[in-house]
C-alpha cells in the first residue's frame, strides 16, 4: 500500500506538470494566429491594435491612402504598396515613434516596423480612421537615402 501510494505522488507530479503544457498549447494554437501586435490597444496598453474594429490600428482596411509625402519617399526609397501592406500586416508597433495620445482614433498616428521581402528595415507611419488607412511617410531604418521630398505631409 505505501508503495502503491508513492507511485500515486510521483505520477501527480509528472502528469500535472506534463496537462499544464498541453492547455498552454492549446490555447496558443487557439489564437488562430494573433500575435499581440494585433490585440486591441485599448485593452492592453503597449501591445497593439486589432484586425477589423473602428478602434485602434486596423491590419486589414478597407481602403488604403497614400499622402503625397509617402509616394515621394516610396519612390525614392524603392518601397512599394505590396511591401507597406506587408509591413501593416505583419509589422509591429513601435509605441515609442507613435502619435497615439489625445483626440479619436482619426486623429492617431502608428509607427510600425518590419521587414520587406527585400529585407529592407523599414517604418511605416499609418494614420487609421474608421476601416480606411492614410500612409503618412515611411523610411528605411539604418539607410540615408536622397529623397527631396516636401516636408509637410
Amino acid at each position: 500500500n505505501l508503495i502503491l501510494m508513492k507511485q500515486k505522488k510521483i505520477s501527480l507530479f509528472i502528469v500535472i506538470p506534463i496537462l499544464a503544457i498541453i492547455v498552454i498549447f492549446f490555447e496558443r494554437c487557439n489564437t488562430t494566429g494573433v500575435t499581440p501586435a494585433q490585440i486591441n490597444t485599448t485593452s492592453n496598453a503597449g501591445t497593439g491594435a486589432n484586425l477589423t474594429g473602428s478602434r485602434g490600428l486596423t491590419r486589414n482596411p478597407a481602403r488604403m491612402h497614400y499622402s503625397k509625402h509617402a509616394r515621394c519617399r516610396m519612390e525614392c526609397r524603392h518601397i512599394t504598396e505590396t511591401e507597406i501592406a506587408g509591413i501593416l500586416k505583419s509589422g509591429t508597433i513601435n509605441y515609442k515613434k507613435s502619435e497615439l495620445g489625445g483626440g479619436d482614433d482619426c486623429h492617431k498616428k502608428y509607427a510600425v516596423e518590419g521587414y520587406s521581402h527585400e529585407q529592407q528595415h523599414l517604418r511605416v507611419i499609418f494614420a487609421p480612421c474608421n476601416n480606411e488607412i492614410t500612409v503618412v511617410t515611411c523610411i528605411e531604418l539604418g539607410k540615408e537615402w536622397p529623397c527631396h521630398c516636401e516636408t509637410g505631409y
